[in-house]
């Protein structure tokens, strides 16, 4: 089986944190815990120390926060969780088995919301999504061979969009599968901006993103010409 480093990147996370971590703890394969942290005022960082995860710091820009992480990670495989999302129990031996397919260097889980707010169907999002384009949305817990995030230069440090530039980055390098498992992830961001007005968002970047705007225009189109830093990092776009 192989080690599992597993990535958090948070921002006043303490409400989630503990949950998550604790979920991902039981999992055998978990070698390491990094939780990259981008200024919380809450005690987010004193929550991840106490569950004896190690706690980098970065700017508010999730891209930058999984790279870093990313890159202090010893485990084979690199795990990009979100601080809100539940690994299954089994998670370490369903990446080994994805990871055994032929060609296969990456991949991600199925998602469903625990609480509600979000329209339903997300599973079938997630199979249209990876079956039509070869992406994955970030909170599907994406899962790399380490040696590979390496060689296609790591996890892009851009401010939005980071998960579809890392697919694009390693679909070169090997195929990108789904796993045969369930994540289960928060619907709180549909909750506070309402369900209509976040997939709005979602068409909005998309749409923009596959006529080649730059992550920088996109952070614009969905956050504002002035967006607050924090709202940046801890905004839950793709679902």
């Amino acid at each position: 089986m192989p080690a599992l480093s597993v990535i958090i990147p948070a921002l006043n996370e303490e409400g989630e944190l503990p949950e998550t971590i604790k979920r991902a703890r039981v999992i055998p394969e978990v070698k390491e815990i990094i939780v990259v942290d981008a200024g919380s005022t809450d005690d987010t960082q004193a929550i991840a120390r106490e569950h004896n995860c190690i706690v980098l710091e970065c700017e508010p820009n999730r891209g930058k926060q999984l790279r870093l992480g990313a890159q202090r990670a010893s485990g084979d495989v690199v795990l990009l969780l979100h601080a809100d999302t539940w690994l299954p129990k089994n998670a370490g031996a369903v990446i080994a088995e994805t990871l055994a397919r032929p060609l296969v260097v990456a991949g991600g889980f199925y998602k469903r919301f625990r609480d509600g707010g979000a329209l339903p169907g997300s599973r079938l999002r997630c199979w249209l999504l990876w079956a039509l384009t070869n992406r994955l949305f970030g909170d599907q817990a994406i899962f790399v061979k380490r040696a590979v995030l390496e060689q296609c230069g790591g996890v892009p440090g851009v401010p939005l969009m980071e998960e579809f530039e890392l697919c694009k980055t390693l679909a070169p390098h090997g195929r990108i599968a789904l796993a045969s498992a369930t994540v289960l992830t928060s619907a709180r961001k549909f909750r506070v901006h309402g369900a209509l007005k976040t997939y709005w968002r979602m068409v909005r970047c998309i749409t923009s993103y596959a006529l080649g705007a730059s992550p920088q225009r996109l952070a614009k189109i969905y956050y504002g010409k002035n967006p607050d830093a924090h709202n940046i990092q801890d905004e839950k776009l793709l679902s």
